[in-house]
């Protein structure tokens, strides 16, 4: 007997989902049944890997890890509408990072007198039958439907997946009934659920001539030209195209909370990533190109240079889901950037163009711009190293740079003994996201990614919907280290994540940065009252600090729940070799490692 349940795993199998994160319940019935149907006329196998998580949140940020490493959408399956509420800021997440995911939710039934299969047989269905379920959570989607019959389910998951995979990319949320969900449906049905062609994404539009003739004129006639790339890099082919553009015409490049490796740390125009305060050199620029940036500057504290002509490329320049998001541009594109690179590009190297690149004053402009671009990447770069090396004022305690230079180094291994290891990078440091970036440099595009929200504890749950993505899409990283704060990871769920991880085999190397609190809510005050009554009070008194007496066994926690090795580092000389024998750990012997490091306090 085929149902809505066997049309659903049959489409998302046919149109590439190769996986489902769910959290099961009374609403799934028609689920389970197909799925053991599936086992028993596939020798134990299913038409999409199920992958449980005794926590929704942990469920959704696992598929977004999975989208990052891919690029493809996976299957989030959850309960009712609270269900649907325990996914929680991992809603927020893969919305604002731009994640393709299908999130399906059961409805309580609509018959309570056993009309058709699937009517309400328990009293939670009454509880949980509330007005408006996908309101919950409809800000945030790309797109919501209901699921009305299994005779045309197929199309209606198609088309969320069509939308889901169209920039800008995100999440998209489908519900149904249990009783459409147990509708018992025919061969031709099943049939039709693996016709998927005639769904393709939405092609994005190239910029028209004009407009790549004034970007290209403006670039070349600058004084002081910068690009600032927020998440261009999510296509890693834009990152070769702004390379050779930057070279061309000596453009100096700046990331603003990206979340992707957009511009790799070794390109010599690279001058950084920068996450809080003003940004270097942009009060300098007379011309900026913004490609897909979120928020390409603070306009309250900083900007570029009176004046500035400034172009914007990007999915969705204006922002339409922000309430208020606004740049003083010369002129705004919605445009792939890919293919607005490529034109900028081909304009350069036209005759007439390299013509005027060649003409003697020209050339010697654009000498003086790649001189004066490369020493100030060599002027960002060059006290890393010392910085890395220092501790804090006792001489005794960790900072950020210490760790995670240790870290870079460790997670790398030596060339000549491990052969340099191609490592994946998860982040979510808040106030040490730009150390992080700083002293980790990443340089291969895909090799380090942020949630693009700002919901809190997301790492945990991507780290192994990351692991699973690149172990699909048959990436040669050989190992994962996540960064996270001792807040952060408190919020993401770690007893559920680290026996999901544990469960289905995804090894990582997570670091916990602990400063005894959250950071970020302190210097937020700060930055509002810098003379205030709490500039100088300590976390702790504050509010936001958990104190030196409190500290939570982070470490205990993994190893308690999912069996992780784990270890707590408080002094410089242990931490090189705790680091090695953690990564040595989830190489060698497929386990989870946790390194809970004690640095500076809040």
């Amino acid at each position: 007997m085929y149902t809505t349940a066997s049309v659903f795993f049959n489409t998302l199998a046919s149109a590439g989902v190769t996986h489902a994160f769910v959290n099961w319940g009374s609403d799934h019935s028609a689920f389970l049944e197909d799925l053991q149907r599936q086992r028993v006329e596939n020798e134990g196998k299913t038409l999409v890997e199920i992958v449980t998580c005794p926590s929704e949140y942990v469920a959704l940020s696992a598929a977004h890890g999975y989208a990052l490493v891919t690029g493809k959408p996976a299957a989030v399956i959850v309960h009712v509408d609270v269900g649907t509420q325990c996914m929680a800021g991992a809603v927020h997440n893969a919305d604002r990072g731009q994640i393709p995911v299908l999130i399906f939710a059961g409805s309580s039934p609509f018959t309570a007198n056993g009309e058709l299969r699937g009517s309400k047989n328990e009293f939670i269905m009454w509880i949980q039958d509330v007005p408006d379920q996908p309101a919950i959570v409809r800000q945030y989607m790309r797109y919501t439907a209901q699921i009305q019959s299994g005779k045309n389910a197929s199309k209606v998951i198609l088309r969320a997946l069509q939308i889901a995979t169209s920039e800008p990319k995100g999440p998209v949320y489908l519900w149904a009934r249990r009783e459409i969900t147990d509708e018992e449906v025919d061969e031709e049905t099943m049939s039709n659920a693996v016709l998927i062609k005639g769904w393709p994404s939405i092609t994005m539009p190239a910029l028209r001539s004009q407009a790549v003739d004034a970007i290209v004129s403006a670039l070349l006639h600058a004084e002081f030209p910068l690009v600032i790339a927020g998440n261009s890099g999510r296509n890693h082919a834009t990152i070769p195209l702004l390379a050779q553009v930057a070279e061309t015409l000596g453009l100096g490049l700046l990331s603003n909370a990206a979340s992707v490796v957009s511009i790799p740390s070794d390109n010599l125009y690279y001058l950084g990533n920068v996450f809080s305060g003003k940004l270097p050199h942009l009060s300098k620029a007379d011309v900026v190109l913004v490609l897909n940036c979120d928020v390409p500057w603070v306009s309250s504290i900083d900007g570029p240079r009176e004046g500035a002509k400034v172009f914007v490329i990007d999915h969705d320049p204006l922002k339409r889901t922000y309430s208020w998001s606004h740049v003083d541009a010369e002129m705004l594109f919605s445009a792939d950037t890919e293919t607005a690179l490529t034109q900028i590009l081909a304009v350069i190297r036209n005759p007439a163009t390299e013509t005027v690149l060649n003409s003697t004053s020209t050339a010697a402009r654009l000498e003086n711009r790649q001189t004066h671009a490369k020493e100030l990447h060599d002027a960002w770069f060059a006290p890393l190293s010392a910085v890395e090396a220092r501790l804090a004022a006792d001489n005794l305690t960790l900072t950020a740079p210490f760790v995670l230079g240790a870290l870079r180094e460790a997670a790398s291994g030596h060339p000549k003994t491990d052969g340099g290891r191609k490592v994946l990078w998860l982040s979510e440091s808040c106030s040490n996201n730009t150390s992080v970036w700083k002293h980790i440099r990443p340089t291969v595009p895909g090799s380090m990614f942020m949630s693009g929200g700002t919901s809190l504890g997301w790492v945990l749950g991507a780290s192994i919907g990351a692991h699973i993505g690149v172990q699909v899409a048959k990436k040669d990283f050989e190992l994962l280290v996540s960064i996270t704060g001792d807040g952060n990871f408190l919020f993401g769920a770690p007893t559920a994540a680290f026996w999901v991880a544990r469960r289905y085999g995804t090894p990582f190397l997570m670091v916990v940065m602990n400063n005894r609190g959250w950071f970020s809510p302190k210097a937020s005050m700060r930055g509002v009252h810098p003379e205030g009554y709490g500039t100088h009070a300590s976390g702790e008194r504050l509010s936001v600090g958990f104190g030196q007496s409190h500290n939570v066994d982070y470490s205990g926690i993994a190893a308690a729940a999912g069996g992780a090795w784990a270890k707590r580092v408080q002094r410089a000389d242990e931490l090189r070799h705790v680091l090695d024998e953690a990564v040595h750990v989830v190489i060698h012997e497929k386990r989870c490692a946790v390194v809970e490091c004690i640095i500076e306090s809040i």
